[in-house]
Protein backbone atom coordinates (compact mmCIF):
# COMPACT_ATOMS: atom_id res chain seq x y z
CA UNK A 1 0.00 0.00 0.00
CA UNK A 2 1.49 3.40 -1.22
CA UNK A 3 2.29 5.76 1.83
CA UNK A 4 2.94 9.04 1.64
CA UNK A 5 4.90 11.13 4.82
CA UNK A 6 5.46 15.03 4.94
CA UNK A 7 7.59 16.72 6.88
CA UNK A 8 9.43 20.38 7.22
CA UNK A 9 7.03 22.28 8.35
CA UNK A 10 6.70 24.18 10.72
CA UNK A 11 6.52 28.27 12.14
CA UNK A 12 8.68 30.93 10.24
CA UNK A 13 9.07 34.84 9.93
CA UNK A 14 8.39 36.46 6.22
CA UNK A 15 10.97 36.06 4.11
CA UNK A 16 12.41 32.96 5.45
CA UNK A 17 12.64 29.95 3.79
CA UNK A 18 11.48 26.29 4.25
CA UNK A 19 12.28 23.14 2.09
CA UNK A 20 9.40 20.45 2.69
CA UNK A 21 9.81 16.53 1.62
CA UNK A 22 7.71 13.77 1.09
CA UNK A 23 8.41 10.31 1.27
CA UNK A 24 6.86 7.63 -0.77
CA UNK A 25 6.38 3.94 0.35
CA UNK A 26 5.00 0.64 -0.82
CA UNK A 27 5.49 1.65 -4.22
CA UNK A 28 7.82 2.44 -7.11
CA UNK A 29 8.25 6.35 -6.69
CA UNK A 30 9.67 6.39 -10.37
CA UNK A 31 6.27 5.57 -11.47
CA UNK A 32 4.28 8.66 -9.93
CA UNK A 33 4.05 12.03 -10.75
CA UNK A 34 3.60 14.09 -7.70
CA UNK A 35 1.93 17.18 -6.59
CA UNK A 36 1.98 19.55 -3.64
CA UNK A 37 -1.29 20.96 -2.51
CA UNK A 38 -2.15 23.58 -0.11
CA UNK A 39 -5.36 24.53 2.22
CA UNK A 40 -6.08 27.62 4.15
CA UNK A 41 -8.54 27.54 7.33
CA UNK A 42 -11.89 28.64 5.30
CA UNK A 43 -10.08 28.37 1.54
CA UNK A 44 -10.56 25.56 -0.74
CA UNK A 45 -7.33 23.34 -1.62
CA UNK A 46 -5.17 24.44 -4.57
CA UNK A 47 -2.16 22.91 -6.21
CA UNK A 48 0.96 24.13 -5.83
CA UNK A 49 3.37 22.54 -7.51
CA UNK A 50 3.69 19.22 -9.81
CA UNK A 51 6.42 17.41 -11.43
CA UNK A 52 6.76 14.38 -13.35
CA UNK A 53 8.29 11.02 -13.06
CA UNK A 54 11.45 12.34 -14.75
CA UNK A 55 11.72 15.66 -12.89
CA UNK A 56 9.99 16.91 -16.27
CA UNK A 57 6.84 18.73 -16.44
CA UNK A 58 7.19 21.07 -13.73
CA UNK A 59 4.50 23.99 -13.03
CA UNK A 60 3.63 26.15 -10.32
CA UNK A 61 0.21 28.36 -9.23
CA UNK A 62 1.02 32.05 -9.91
CA UNK A 63 1.21 33.06 -6.68
CA UNK A 64 4.48 31.08 -5.96
CA UNK A 65 6.63 31.01 -9.55
CA UNK A 66 10.01 32.57 -8.67
CA UNK A 67 9.72 31.49 -5.42
CA UNK A 68 9.50 27.74 -4.78
CA UNK A 69 10.67 24.94 -6.34
CA UNK A 70 9.42 21.15 -6.63
CA UNK A 71 12.31 18.17 -7.48
CA UNK A 72 12.34 14.98 -7.16
CA UNK A 73 15.05 12.14 -5.68
CA UNK A 74 13.90 8.90 -7.38
CA UNK A 75 16.65 7.17 -5.30
CA UNK A 76 15.38 8.85 -2.38
CA UNK A 77 11.94 7.86 -3.31
CA UNK A 78 11.37 11.81 -2.16
CA UNK A 79 9.59 15.30 -3.52
CA UNK A 80 10.89 18.04 -2.21
CA UNK A 81 9.38 21.86 -2.04
CA UNK A 82 11.97 24.48 -1.72
CA UNK A 83 9.72 27.75 -0.46
CA UNK A 84 11.74 30.89 -0.14
CA UNK A 85 11.11 34.39 0.79
CA UNK A 86 7.59 33.15 2.27
CA UNK A 87 4.76 35.33 2.86
CA UNK A 88 1.64 35.12 5.34
CA UNK A 89 -0.43 34.49 2.77
CA UNK A 90 1.89 31.37 2.10
CA UNK A 91 0.29 29.86 5.73
CA UNK A 92 -1.51 26.42 5.00
CA UNK A 93 -1.45 22.83 5.89
CA UNK A 94 0.73 21.36 2.58
CA UNK A 95 -0.03 17.67 1.62
CA UNK A 96 1.57 15.87 -1.32
CA UNK A 97 0.18 13.73 -3.50
CA UNK A 98 0.63 11.02 -6.05
CA UNK A 99 -0.67 9.92 -9.21
CA UNK A 100 0.21 6.90 -11.21
CA UNK A 101 1.04 8.49 -14.49
CA UNK A 102 3.83 10.31 -16.33
CA UNK A 103 2.24 13.87 -16.65
CA UNK A 104 0.83 15.80 -13.44
CA UNK A 105 -2.47 16.24 -13.33
CA UNK A 106 -3.71 19.76 -12.33
CA UNK A 107 -6.87 18.06 -11.15
CA UNK A 108 -6.79 17.20 -7.47
CA UNK A 109 -9.13 14.34 -8.65
CA UNK A 110 -6.29 12.69 -10.48
CA UNK A 111 -4.38 12.11 -7.80
CA UNK A 112 -4.86 8.80 -6.18
CA UNK A 113 -2.41 8.69 -2.95
CA UNK A 114 -1.97 11.47 -0.18
CA UNK A 115 -0.12 12.49 2.79
CA UNK A 116 -1.49 13.76 5.84
CA UNK A 117 -0.15 17.15 5.30
CA UNK A 118 2.33 19.29 7.26
CA UNK A 119 1.46 22.90 8.48
CA UNK A 120 3.32 25.84 7.55
CA UNK A 121 3.24 29.27 9.09
CA UNK A 122 4.32 32.27 8.07
CA UNK A 123 4.26 34.91 10.61
CA UNK A 124 4.05 38.69 9.32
Amino acid sequence: QVQLVESGGGLVQAGDSLRLSCALSGGSFSMYAMGWFRQAPGRERELVARIGRNSGATSYVDSVKGRFTISRDNAKNTVYLQMTSLKPEDTAFYYCAADFTFRPSSLSSDYKYWGRGTQVTVSS
